[in-house]
């Protein structure tokens, strides 16, 4: 080994350790996160109901979600006979990896990003349409008609609310002039008056809202849960799963509904900036502004799973289709066309 290699080694090797530190720094908040969100989760639902919610496991209950995950661990995995072994085990593997490898675009704070690279939003955009494949190899590997039925539910209406996601996303982009999340949380800051954050900016705050919605839909929540319709599917695609395989469908679950509830934060709330420009507010660190706005937004997220109920299949669609799809692209057009009379491309304010 000459001693030209060994800087280049040296490099190499910081550069190994520095993302894998990274990458264990988000991953093992986001899992924390969702044991946490399950618990949180079950209590906001008592609550709406008069109930009391977990109180028995540690204080206030709060050891609750790792004892279920004690539970299903030591569960015996059961794979149906006539199911493809293969695609059966790895679905749930798949449905877990994808929801937590978009985390590594979110910038969490100014500079604190593990991957701050030009077109982040459609890497998510790209990792959020993989998900689709957990659950449709989930219902087919199965070989049981009520897994399969869900994941053609689940399957068309994850694709039907992207296309009117992807519109809804062009309109930030227009606006903020980049891909970067970085820069589109920094295109929000003294956006409106004082305000940081796309949302009060009259023509986009309609895209918002949509994509709110939409983030129910794409997450598959009520009041569009329909894969899981217990009346109608069993269980959905998870109906044949057990053990650990079933518990990762969950973990899966409340890691995308944290992405789209950081994903509202940070495309139209100001992401890790204060909701006001105001210099004093600045003293607070920027991750816990983000934070605030996840557990908001996921907050608003269980009220409106307890207290909305089911849509039919054909509302679904409808609302997918005939109401968002051709609003999200007149909405396009509109904003294209007041950005270029303007000329207030690049972030700039209203």
């Amino acid at each position: 080994m000459t001693d030209a290699m060994t800087p280049y080694l040296g490099y190499g090797f910081a550069w190994t350790v520095a993302t894998i530190v990274g990458c264990l720094l988000i991953a093992l908040p986001v899992m924390l996160a969702v044991a946490m969100a399950i618990y949180a989760e079950r209590k906001l639902w008592a609550a709406f109901a008069l109930r009391k919610g977990p109180n028995v496991v540690g204080p206030f209950g709060l050891m609750q979600s790792f004892a279920d995950g004690l539970k299903v661990f030591l569960q015996e995995t059961i794979i149906p006979s006539a199911a493809n072994k293969g695609l059966f085990v790895i679905a749930p593997i798949l449905t877990f990896t994808i929801a937590l490898l978009a985390w590594a675009v979110l910038p969490f704070n100014s500079g604190a990003i593990l991957a701050d690279i030009n077109v982040g939003l459609l890497y998510v955009l790209a990792i959020s349409s993989l998900g689709v494949y957990g659950t449709i190899i989930a219902g087919w590997s199965s070989n049981s008609k009520y897994p399969f039925f869900s994941a053609m539910r689940a399957s068309a209406q994850m694709i039907s609310y992207e296309v009117s996601i992807g519109f809804i996303l062009i309109c930030v982009v227009l606006w903020a002039g980049t891909f970067n999340l970085h820069g589109i949380v920094e295109a929000q800051k003294h956006h409106v008056w004082i305000i940081n954050g796309f949302v009060a900016n009259p023509l986009l705050f309609p895209m918002w809202v949509m994509f709110y919605i939409s983030s129910l839909a794409e997450t598959q929540r009520a009041p569009f849960d329909l894969a899981e319709a217990e009346s109608e599917l069993v269980a959905g695609y998870q109906t044949e799963y057990s053990s650990m395989s079933f518990a990762l469908y969950w973990l899966g679950e409340y890691a995308n509904v944290l992405l789209m509830c950081a994903l509202n934060a940070t495309l139209f709330w100001g992401g890790y900036l204060p909701p006001l420009d105001l210099p004093f507010l600045y003293i607070i660190p920027g991750w816990i502004w983000f934070l605030g706005k996840i557990l908001f937004f996921f907050f608003t997220f269980s009220w409106v799973k307890a207290t909305v109920p089911r849509y039919r299949y054909d509302q679904l669609m409808r609302l997918g289709w005939k109401v968002f799809l051709p609003i999200s692209l007149a909405f396009v057009v509109i904003i294209s066309g007041y950005l270029m009379a303007t000329g207030h491309f690049g972030g700039h304010g209203a």
